[in-house]
């Protein structure tokens, strides 16, 4: 609802003054003026008073004042005055709509990508080393930061631990029943192996890794594969220059994207197919979706499946098994406590709170008495 003002001075009304809510700034604006029954009645009485002392000369000296003030707004608005005249001296503002900008997507929707949004979604790493930083490490440096970071999931010579991926080996096994797939069997480009690390690893800690760092576990896994030697230099240049036994393994999937043929006569007339945002209404009822009741987790379960799975499921590590109560039965002995301090401060392969540093030492109980009752029953 538009605000309205009226102000007096000294016995003289000034017209009501809309207020619209305010446009948009890509609106133009004009206004107008419109009172010439208040201009002249201030014209009169500004001849009124004649001592300079007076209250009569103090209310001329205002009235002559709002007299000047009309006449400005009055000029300034002239050209672009609109509509009838109205006698109140209300102010109009009158908004000329610019063009709107039209949508340049794909059918008509959307916009084009700005500069800002397409550097924001582009951080993947090409095959010839476009979008890797500068950096650089040996196998060397990377030695014992893989053992610290990869090996408990990985094994020390890239052999994989329990059901988690082999990174080094299977030379010659990709025609075999059952190829053995790794970063030098399998991988066609080395760059995938920085970027993959870059952004996933380590599997508990993902993106902790500075860029030395990414291209020394790099290198170090490139080592494991017999690809480079112990003292070679890995950077932005030489990685990109690196070639995989796997590299014409993969080709462009050249079939067509979809199984309808081309008609070619006897076809549909186009002025009758129509592309639409809104779904096609139809009679046919819509399917009743399965209903499946909630799976309510204790805290403990919740921790363990986010903190603990990824070890204590598969064993890795020698970690016990969930459920197991052989593999539980010696470490239950130990005493509730001691487990609880094990796994909050860490013991051989695993580290202080499962890598996930974030739980608080709750959280970390919680999991505790979890896996304790699950072995118990």
């Amino acid at each position: 609802m538009d605000a309205v003002f009226s102000t007096k001075v000294k016995g003289l009304q000034f017209a009501p003054a809309r207020l619209s809510p305010p446009v948009p700034a890509h609106r133009a604006r004009s206004c107008s003026i419109r009172s010439p029954r208040y201009v002249s009645h201030t014209i009169e009485r500004a001849a009124l008073g004649t001592e300079t002392d007076s209250p009569a000369h103090s209310y001329n000296v205002r009235a002559l004042a709002t007299l000047i003030l009309a006449a400005i707004l009055l000029a300034a608005c002239a050209s672009t005055a609109a509509g009838d005249a109205v006698a109140t001296g209300e102010i109009v503002v009158t908004e000329y709509n610019a063009p709107a900008v039209q949508p340049t997507g794909h059918y008509g929707y959307g916009q084009d990508a700005s500069a800002v949004e397409i550097a924001g979604w582009d951080i993947d790493i090409r095959p010839d080393g476009m979008g890797l930083p500068p950096g650089s490490a040996t196998p060397e440096d990377g030695e014992m930061m893989y053992e610290d970071k990869c090996a408990l999931c990985h094994g020390s010579f890239g052999e994989g631990v329990g059901r988690y991926p082999v990174l080094a080996g299977g030379e010659g096994t990709l025609t075999e029943p059952r190829p053995e797939k790794t970063v030098g069997s399998f991988w066609p480009y080395a760059s995938t192996l920085w970027d993959y690390i870059h952004r996933a690893m380590p599997f508990a800690e993902p993106e902790s890794l500075s860029d030395e760092e990414v291209y020394a576990i790099t290198a170090y896994v490139l080592y494991l594969n017999d690809l480079v030697d112990y003292d070679f230099e890995l950077n932005q240049d030489t990685l990109a220059a690196i070639e995989m036994p796997n590299k014409d393994g993969f080709f462009f999937d050249d079939r067509p994207d979809t199984a309808n043929e081309l008609c070619m006569s006897n076809c549909k007339d186009p002025a009758t197919i129509t592309i639409t945002s809104e779904p096609t209404l139809t009679d046919e009822p819509e399917p009743e979706a399965a209903s499946t009741a909630a799976v309510e987790m204790s805290p403990g379960e919740a921790t363990y499946q986010q903190a603990c799975a990824m070890c204590h499921a598969a064993g890795v590590a020698d970690a016990p098994i969930l459920g197991e109560q052989a593999a539980w039965a010696e470490r239950i002995a130990l005493g509730r406590d001691a487990l609880i301090s094990s796994s909050i401060n860490g013991k051989g392969f695993m580290p202080p709170k499962g890598g996930q540093t974030q739980l608080s030492d709750d959280d970390v109980t919680a999991a505790v008495d979890f896996m304790i009752e699950r072995a118990a029953n």
